[in-house]
């Protein structure tokens, strides 16, 4: 009976061992398999699908180092240092010796900024491997560090913010990840007014630290203040997606939007050629925002454009200098200001304007194209200007014209006349009538408003020059007939 008992147990141990073996060779051939595939993929950048093959071979053996090391190699591929130095710290558990987790190791803990722990990592590789050139370098890179940071905060505490900058500079190549070095960086950038380089701090911050929405106030605020309202709007969502009732970026984000609002409505106005509709959307986005050059600069700009556009010459004109007090070498403002010049007759005046606007920015076409304007304006000024002729302005409408136009006619006609000069009095009725066939024909009138008389053979490219008109005939070859009726 014992003899039996003890067979069948010898038995069912060696049945057992069978199948553990058959178990551990089935797993360490799914390992094999996983770790095969994983090269694969790593080799052809498939990073998340060699990730999960990682995955598979730890977690059919957490003891296997290999397997670990493989897939910290992994995480650092893909920028997730975190996650690789848990792996790391279990193949240096599991195999102290392994020089080349140390090395991981020891570069993820610089790039993080725990310079220390780094240092220690280095040094101990340096006992198991005295001769390793890569730990020889760090160890000598790393033990200055902490006097360069003490110096760095010692600048920036004098307000050398300039030589702090070069050493964080210094530092930070070595410790990019480090979230102190970062911030004490952007903070001397700000200081010393290097916004954009700054926001680079800034941007790295929201990804190194467990609540970014400070950072991202913060990169909202300088773009906001720098002019780029649609930029300061992404990165204030970015905070409100995290905490959406949080008490900076949400009254941050209110401004903006409604900032945004008015601006937007704005241009759409004037694209549509609402004039005092956009004035007023300008008007309150200036009351929104009275103090950022960028959107004052922007708003009274556009206000001094949208009175040029109305044709009100004097509210045009102060819009226009107030721009123009801000930033005097804002074109578009100089351009509409010379306009108006034009609309006052004082042509001098509008070459003048567009010639400083060229000395800005000479490649403009608007600013060629104006000035190019004026100096006919001015010529042609100088020898007729039909405007003058019925003393009318150059905005006048088609009604006044004709008003003028009667006005004169019964005045100079040479068949009412009552002086005795009846030349004079022709002379003046063709210059009336002359003046009317011009301003009542709006195509005629454009080529006028151009600087070109459209009644003027040698501007037209004939012969000759002089006056056109004759008396009882017709007119530059188009068969203009005098007549005139009393009512």
């Amino acid at each position: 009976m014992a003899i039996a008992c003890s067979l069948r147990g010898r038995l069912f141990v060696m049945a057992l061992s069978f199948q553990l073996k058959i178990v551990l060779s089935a797993s360490s051939d799914d390992i094999e398999n996983h770790l095969e595939m994983g090269k694969k993929l790593l080799a052809q950048g498939q990073y998340q699908d060699a990730l999960s093959h990682y995955h598979a071979a730890v977690e059919a053996d957490p003891t296997n180092y290999l397997t670990h090391f493989k897939r910290a190699t992994v995480y650092l591929a893909i920028g997730k240092s975190k996650s690789a130095l848990p792996d790391l710290e279990r193949v240096i558990e599991l195999k102290p010796d392994f020089l080349q987790a140390r090395i991981h190791r020891g570069n993820v803990l610089l790039k993080q900024g725990k310079r220390a722990a780094a240092l220690q990592e280095f040094e101990q590789l340096l006992k198991l491997d005295p001769s390793n050139a890569e730990a020889m370098r760090k160890v000598d890179e790393i033990r200055p560090t902490e006097d360069d940071l003490v110096a760095a905060k010692q600048l920036k505490e004098s307000e050398d913010c300039e030589g702090a900058i070069v050493l964080l500079g210094k530092l930070a190549e070595m410790s990019p990840w480090d979230p102190e070095l970062r911030s004490l960086r952007a903070d001397c950038y700000m200081r010393v007014g290097k916004y954009m380089e700054a926001t680079g701090d800034l941007r790295s911050l929201t990804k190194l630290t467990t609540d970014p929405t400070g950072y991202y106030f913060q990169l909202s605020d300088i773009q906001y203040q720098l002019g780029y309202l649609e930029d300061a709007l992404r990165e204030v969502r970015e905070c409100l997606k995290l905490e959406p009732d949080h008490k900076t970026c949400f009254p941050h984000y209110k401004k903006l939007k409604k900032l945004s609002k008015l601006l937007l409505g704005a241009d759409d106005a004037m694209a549509e050629g609402r004039f005092q509709d956009a004035i007023t959307k300008l008007e309150a986005a200036l009351t929104t925002e009275p103090t950022v050059y960028s959107y004052v600069h922007r708003a009274k700009t556009k206000i001094c454009h949208c009175y040029a556009e109305m044709k009100d010459i004097d509210t045009a004109m102060k819009t226009c200098d107030e721009a123009l007090e801000l930033d005097d070498n804002n074109v578009d403002a100089m351009c509409d200001r010379a306009e108006m010049y034009i609309l006052k007759d004082m042509f001098e005046e509008a070459v003048s304007e567009f010639q400083k606007a060229k000395n800005v920015n000479g490649e403009s076409q608007k600013v060629n194209d104006g000035l190019n304007k004026a100096q006919k304006l001015l010529k042609q000024s100088q020898k007729r200007d039909y405007y003058k002729i019925l003393g009318i302005r150059r905005t006048a409408t088609k009604s006044e014209i004709s008003k003028a136009y009667r006005k004169l006619a019964v005045k100079w006609h040479p068949d009412q006349y009552k002086g005795e000069d009846k030349k004079k009095a022709e002379k003046k009725f063709i210059e009336i009538a002359a003046a009317k066939e011009v301003l009542s024909d709006p195509e005629k009138r454009a080529k006028f408003d151009a600087g070109e008389d459209p009644l003027d053979p040698e501007a037209q490219g004939g012969g000759g020059g002089g006056w056109p008109f004759h008396p009882g005939g017709g007119f530059g070859g188009q068969g203009f007939q005098f007549k005139f009726h009393f009512n």
